[in-house]
């Protein structure tokens, strides 16, 4: 018994709230296909994509074999709008044929040699075809439960075998990858991240992504105050969530001079208030730049002295655009465990010279006034320094 015999291998996508979106469906089932397109250029694997009733299936070329089709998998398991990933064996529509398939996927398992428990759950698509669902699994699995002697459990199994009748074809797979679910990047429009070098804004990106946005990103850097050792870790942190949404920017901000002048400006207490309206309002002059409707930060509420409800107030004061915040309430453990999970948070606690560290005062102030912060912007010419800053931002390409 060969795995030959199980016919082609291929990928089988399972959507997710997409399927709720009624006549807009199809929008963003095209802009999905095209993300995944997209994110299979990185592999050296010729694919064809195919939308089907409710999935989508990508198939291998002639002669491909199932260890490309993990690859494709693993891939496509970090396009957002996906909520499984199954790799899955493509076979004649014939119930001898699926019969046989089942048999040799389950035989090759790890849990068939130690017994487990097993269930067949079937769909059937295309309704010509001769058996229902119900006489499918009870077909196939009374060969598994005759061939392996394995044990049926319908609540609880430890190996499922799935069949799915299809329009031209079955596909038959155990297991599958998690997807990240949400909708496709893109599909909601652009947006931009102001990105520090710490473990919350990545985290942020990372969610709005999943909402079908497609994010660029803003760094301001402390130089010439502070090392670039900020910078390496902004383009690290880019470059491992680009593998969520592709064709990502970085832009960063050389904003030392900017805090050199806030700092003397006499108001010690709101320094970092003052600093994150300045950031908010250079951010809307290059999000004007780009077309992003909207911008992206990583505020918890209370999580920090800036983060009070009314410092939040007076930062939203600052600017036009509105500024989502997906983290706002988080607490710190969620935020720590999720960029866990994405691989973020390893680059986040490395060291370096955060160019907020130029703006510690002893006392920061919780309760900012939002006229006392439009007096220091007077003073700074606050309009005219973040059109200058906008102007003096780099692109790091990826």
């Amino acid at each position: 018994m060969t795995m030959s015999a199980l016919g082609e291998p291929c990928v089988l996508l399972k959507l997710g709230e997409i399927v709720l979106k009624g006549k807009n469906r199809e929008l963003f089932e095209r802009r999905l296909i095209s993300n995944i397109r997209e994110a299979l250029q990185t592999l050296d694997i010729k694919v064809d994509v195919r939308k089907r009733h409710g999935v989508i299936a990508i198939f291998l070329p002639q002669g491909a074999v199932a260890e490309q089709a993990q690859a494709v998998a693993q891939r496509v398991a970090d396009v957002p709008g996906l909520v499984w990933i199954h790799q899955a064996w493509r076979v004649a529509k014939d119930p001898d044929t699926v019969l046989k398939a089942g048999l040799e996927l389950v035989g090759a398992t790890d849990e068939a040699k130690r017994g487990a428990s097993f269930a067949v759950r079937s769909r059937r698509r295309d309704k010509r075809f001769p058996m229902r669902s119900n006489e499918l699994d009870r077909f196939v699995g009374g060969a598994i439960n005759d061939e392996y002697h394995l044990p049926v459990d319908l609540k609880n199994p430890a190996l499922t075998v799935s069949i799915e009748v299809d329009r031209d074809e079955v596909f038959v797979f155990t297991g599958g990858i998690p997807g990240q679910g949400g909708l496709p990047v893109g599909s909601s429009g652009r947006a931009l991240v102001l990105m520090s070098g710490g473990i919350d804004s990545p985290v942020a990106a990372y969610r709005m992504m999943k909402r079908g946005l497609h994010v660029d990103f803003l760094h301001f850097s402390g130089i010439p105050f502070t090392t670039s050792e900020s910078i390496y870790k902004a383009y690290a942190l880019v470059r491992k969530l680009d593998r969520f949404q592709g064709r990502s920017r970085l832009w960063v901000v050389p904003f030392g001079k900017a805090q050199q002048s806030i700092r003397t400006s006499g108001q010690d207490r709101l320094a970092v208030i003052a600093q994150r309206r300045l950031m908010l309002k250079t951010a809307e002059e290059v999000a004007h730049r780009i077309r992003a409707a909207a911008l992206i930060t990583g505020d918890a509420l209370g999580q920090v002295s800036s983060q009070t409800l009314t410092n939040i107030t007076a930062q939203d004061n600052a600017v036009e655009l509105p500024i989502l915040r997906p983290l706002v309430g988080w607490d710190k453990t969620e935020i720590m465990a999720e960029a866990r999970r994405i691989g973020t948070l390893e680059i986040s606690e490395l060291p370096d010279e955060d160019c907020c560290s130029l703006l510690a005062p002893k006392r920061a102030e919780t309760r900012a006034k939002i006229a006392d912060l439009k007096q220091i912007e007077k003073r700074l010419d606050a309009e005219e320094l973040c059109v200058q800053l906008a102007d003096s931002i780099q692109e790091y390409t990826l």
